[in-house]
């Protein structure tokens, strides 16, 4: 049963510009009904002999795909800034301090050895992440080194140098990496929508560097959000549900699903430069060894 979940559900995901959704399901209820290519037809035969399931093209519940309201708000301009004002509201503002360390990495950097490089890009170089924007420069760190290699796109070629950045004094900092406990369905969640938002690709960014905007005004020292790499990272896959319901919903999965989330943290402007990061060693990285972790699933059909 865990085998076919993997090959056919989870190896017929099927993203889109904003959410997933596999398109192949099976159940004891019915028979199969799709047509699988000629070297998987023995494969599908065992299936139904051994477990008595049927294989048939699913019809997702269509938040699943982005048809999620505050989502979709969010990517009007005459309905963007009330969805961003609710996120200011409604998320959590997370107080980090001395205590807490960070990592940044950094790809040929002039001086390795000096704290400076390890800060926001200067001005005029800022506008090409999830959160910067001109004028509006951040420094991206992260507790898990690990996604920082993996958020940095490194290669085998790269000298790669890596900070450890503490913070000197707390700093308030919007937590959008938690898990909103809302009492609505998944098309009125803004939970949902900003689950979906960190997840998406660069299509996004121009929604998410809004926010940016937001919080600066709103006096906070950064944000906290969710890895889009979150889900690789930890070897899960988006979206899950149960009979349609998403998994984030459900009181009992909602302390797994919010610890799915690596959280990466953006803190505005040059924070090293005027003080409230210190850079407390910087070591050079090496890759020893890449690895790979990896499952099957059937072409489209």
């Amino acid at each position: 049963m865990e085998l076919a979940f993997r090959f056919f559900v989870w190896g017929s995901l099927w993203k889109v510009d904003y959410g997933a959704a596999p398109r192949i399901q099976f159940n004891d209820k019915q028979r199969t009904s799709i047509e699988p290519p000629p070297w998987l037809r023995p494969d599908v035969a065992v299936f139904e002999d051994l477990l008595g399931i049927g294989f048939f093209h699913y019809g997702p519940r269509l938040w699943m795909v982005g048809e999620v309201e505050p989502l979709k708000a969010l990517q009007e301009k005459n309905t963007q800034a009330t969805v961003i004002a609710r996120i200011m509201r409604e998320y959590p503002v997370r107080t980090i301090g001395p205590a807490t360390l960070l990592y940044r990495i950094r790809k040929e950097p002039s001086d390795p050895a000096a704290p400076c490089e390890y800060d926001s890009p200067p001005e005029g170089v800022a506008g090409s992440g999830r959160l910067d924007s001109p004028g509006n420069p951040v420094l991206y760190a992260s507790p898990d080194l690990q996604v920082c290699v993996h958020e940095c796109r490194v290669t085998a070629e790269d000298q790669l140098y890596v900070a450890t950045l503490v913070p000197t004094r707390d700093l308030r900092l919007l937590d959008m990496s938690v898990l909103l406990k809302e009492d609505v369905t998944e098309f009125e969640s803004l939970d949902m929508a900003v689950h979906m938002l960190f997840l998406a690709g660069t299509h996004s960014y121009a929604i998410s560097r809004e926010i940016t905007v937001a919080g600066r005004e709103e006096g906070l020292d950064g944000i906290v959000y969710p890895s889009y790499f979150s889900m690789l990272r930890n070897g899960v896959m988006p979206f899950q549900t149960v009979y349609g319901i998403s998994n984030r919903r459900i009181p009992q999965f909602q302390p797994y699903e919010e610890a799915c989330a690596v959280p990466n943290l953006a803190i505005f402007g040059h924070p090293v430069q005027d003080g409230r990061i210190e850079v407390k060693c910087i070591n050079k990285l090496v890759l020893s060894r890449v690895s790979y972790e990896f499952r099957f699933g059937p072409v489209a059909f």
